[in-house]
């Protein structure tokens, strides 16, 4: 497959300019509606946002297959705690996500500042400790060549 050329096209039908921005950006994170990544491209949807530096993606909720991608491929996935939280954000926005390392690595919950708006929103990590190991070593490629540590 030619992930660089998928990845011009997996969000198009969404925002057009987005792999150009995640590129220029050197990455970002992705705000998702319900069952997001449902589809029969699943790899492809995670291999993509990898491609274009994509670290989290916050969504309502999460397709199962596509939610285990994200994570093989050291991308972190979150759930709005608050569903209505989804329709406060708007692109552009700037966050920032305090106690990131730690609240993947002992929580089941993560928080997100809008220092745009000056929101705080919630959101749900639902990791075992394997997966929790394999978004901290940034994948499971990463993960294996450690030797599962």
């Amino acid at each position: 497959s030619n992930i660089p050329k998928i990845s011009e096209f997996v969000y198009n039908v969404v925002d057009p300019e987005f792999a150009g921005r995640a590129r220029a950006k050197g990455g970002g994170f992705i705000v998702g509606g319900d069952n997001y990544g449902q589809g029969s491209s699943r790899e492809h949807a995670a291999l993509a946002p990898m491609y274009l530096g994509i670290k989290m993606v916050v969504t309502k909720s999460f397709a199962r297959i596509h939610l285990a991608n994200l994570i093989n491929f050291g991308i972190l996935p979150a759930t709005f705690a608050d569903p209505a939280d989804y329709d406060k954000i708007e692109q552009g926005h700037v966050f920032e996500i305090p106690d990131l390392k730690k609240s993947v690595k002992n929580s089941d919950s993560l928080k997100i500042v809008n220092k745009t708006t000056g929101d705080t929103y919630t959101f749900t990590i639902s990791l075992n400790d394997r997966q929790r190991a394999i978004i901290m070593a940034g994948g499971l490629l990463n993960y294996t060549k450690s030797g599962g540590k």
